[in-house]
């Protein structure tokens, strides 16, 4: 929720479109599914991002919602935003206490040494990118685990993760580093696999688990979009089990 602005000018196609993103909305809190391609921000302001886009939420006063956390361009999925100050307040300090469980599904080259594990690199920015180091002392340090989702076809799986730090680039630097470019990253993927499987990064924030500020857990969950099922099953891969069907 940002400060009293006038409210600029939408097109009723762009108040449609970020409507249609709507996963879960109360007083507190509005959660959406971000497609992949539209930025969340930009320097400036510059161009159609989510954060614009926000402004169809306004009330008449000028105050809309205000986004507490990012996700990457390129990344689909959960992104929350709060609607009132207080809120902005308590998700804030929840974010930064690491109270939030995020889990994201990958699709990868190749296939991970195992059926599960722990990547441990610290993380160095280097510009536009990161680098995986081992080195203490060097870097941030990050760790994300990951959980190989059955079936592997030996070129490519499916790989169920969750960061527990928040670094630029976690997720995608860590599962380069060992051996699982993830399809579709230009940044991050071998010269060999650039963009050839995907015309997207196939990185999607799936499921997001934390305390509502009003009291209690907020469970939220992104539907896989179309272009992402359609990667899966070219590559001969299945979508997670939907809850209750096993």
């Amino acid at each position: 929720m940002a400060r009293n602005r006038p409210i600029p000018s939408m097109s009723e196609l762009d108040k449609r479109f970020v409507r249609d993103l709507v996963l879960h909305e109360d007083a507190a809190i509005l959660a959406l599914n971000k497609p992949s391609g539209l930025p969340v921000q930009t320097r400036g302001n510059r161009g159609r991002t989510l954060d614009h886009l926000l402004w169809a939420f306004a009330k008449s006063n000028g105050k809309r919602p205000h986004l507490v956390h990012r996700l990457d361009a390129g990344t689909s999925g959960v992104i929350i935003a709060a609607r009132t100050k207080p809120a902005a307040v308590a998700l804030s300090e929840v974010f930064a206490s690491r109270a939030v469980t995020k889990t994201y599904l990958a699709i990868v080259h190749g296939r991970p040494p195992g059926e599960s594990g722990r990547c441990e690199g610290r993380i160095v920015k280097d510009g536009r990118k990161v680098s995986v180091t081992q080195k203490q002392g060097i870097g941030d340090e990050a760790h994300t685990d990951w959980v190989l989702l059955p079936p592997s076809t030996g070129s490519h799986s499916v790989l169920i993760t969750v960061p527990y730090t928040g670094r630029m680039h976690q997720i995608r630097a860590h599962l380069a580093a060992m051996g699982c470019p993830i399809v579709g990253d230009v940044l991050y993927g071998s010269a060999a696999n650039q963009g050839q499987d995907s015309p997207r990064l196939m990185l999607h924030a799936w499921q997001l688990k934390l305390p509502h500020p009003d009291g209690g857990m907020l469970n939220l969950e992104a539907p896989l979009p179309a272009d992402y099922a359609s990667v899966l099953e070219a590559l001969g891969l299945q979508p997670p089990a939907a809850p209750g069907s096993e």
